[in-house]
């Protein structure tokens, strides 16, 4: 067998239907399908079990332990030469493996990775999300597909990799958030090949809402520091931007602002916006690349927050376990939101 698809699953059986169905109509059909559920109270074995005729399904009821042992877990029973990693809140093209087999043959690697995209059927609030994650106003682009980098470091919600290079490497670490990105760089340091495939894209659904999502990426920012420790080097200009953001905001709201207002005999409202105009023109830009790509002013609208959201939270992870490392250099950075991330 050639690839084996691992999916750790939380109570979604609604979400594994929809990715099991986007597997189901896949004209390649040289994979398996392993579900790991970890310790759910709402199982998908009922799902599973209605795609048992159409899919080679495997399903597995372990214990919570987090994503990361649960594909561990997955990958220890997978028969398939690859591992692809998926979350439950993705859904893959027609086509998906074809780009994968494609690509493949026209350069062999170790591991590769995917970008993601909104679904039609996707919230408002999830389209935003999405923008927030893949835009060249927020991530640089390096999440949406962007191929001129010098290297690509796969995420866990779209992840191909051999079979016994997983194994080499141990499989994923016992952290809880960053993981995806600590395996992609071991896979590095451990010598392998590992590049992006554009083509290989998802529709991730990211099951959150505003609040979550400002869980998420403060996990991130922290996790951030935490990988900066395990693999000195790995922080780069790049992953000190949201932090700047953050405290640039800060700066126009706390200081420019009633400096304006202090010193100068401007209308409040005119110092306001002149304080602010940074700001207020990269809102603009967001609201008016998002409404395009997404023919929704609406949409346009959350993307602004979504974008501020995940700046904002990544940056105050970031400081926070960046301060925290500075007064305990010994210990490890703290892990804010762990246990009610998916609530």
């Amino acid at each position: 067998m050639k690839y084996s698809v691992i999916v750790p699953v939380y109570n979604r059986p609604d979400e594994v239907k929809e990715l099991l169905e986007s597997l189901r109509q896949q004209s390649f059909r040289d994979f398996e399908v392993l579900l790991v559920e970890d310790g759910s109270s709402l199982p998908c074995k009922e799902v599973a079990d209605s795609f048992g005729a159409a899919l080679d399904i495997k399903y597995f009821f372990k214990e919570n332990s987090g994503p990361g042992p649960s594909r561990n877990y997955g990958a220890r029973r997978a028969e398939g030469r690859w591992l692809i990693i998926l979350d439950s809140d993705v859904m893959v093209p027609p086509g998906y493996f074809e780009s994968i087999e494609a690509s493949l043959a026209q350069e062999d690697c170790d591991a590769f990775g995917g970008p993601d995209r909104a679904h039609a059927s996707f919230t408002p609030v999830q389209k935003a999300i999405n923008y927030a994650m893949t835009s060249f106003f927020t991530t640089g682009g390096i999440r949406g597909g962007k191929v001129k980098m010098d290297k690509f470091f796969p995420r866990s919600f779209n992840l191909g990799i051999k079979a016994d290079v997983f194994e080499a490497l141990g499989g994923f670490s016992a952290m809880r958030f960053g993981e995806d990105i600590d395996l992609s760089m071991r896979i590095f340091e451990g010598g392998y090949r590992c590049r992006l495939i554009p083509d290989a894209w998802v529709w991730h659904k990211r099951r959150t809402n505003l609040k979550r999502f400002f869980k998420q990426v403060h996990n991130s920012g922290i996790a951030r520091i935490n990988l900066s420790r395990l693999h000195p080097g790995s922080l780069k200009l790049v992953h000190l931007l949201p932090a700047a953001f953050t405290v640039g905001t800060i700066g126009l709201l706390c200081i420019l602002v009633p400096l304006l207002l202090i010193f100068t005999h401007l209308p409040w409202w005119a110092s306001v916006i002149i304080g602010l105009s940074p700001l207020l023109l990269w809102s603009l830009a967001i609201w008016a690349d998002s409404a395009i790509k997404n023919r929704s002013p609406r949409i346009g609208l959350l993307s602004i927050a979504a974008s501020f959201i995940q700046l904002t939270g990544y940056g105050t992870g970031f400081l926070r376990a960046g301060w925290h490392l500075l007064l305990h250099r010994h210990t490890q950075a703290p892990q804010a939101f762990r246990d009610n991330f998916y609530k």
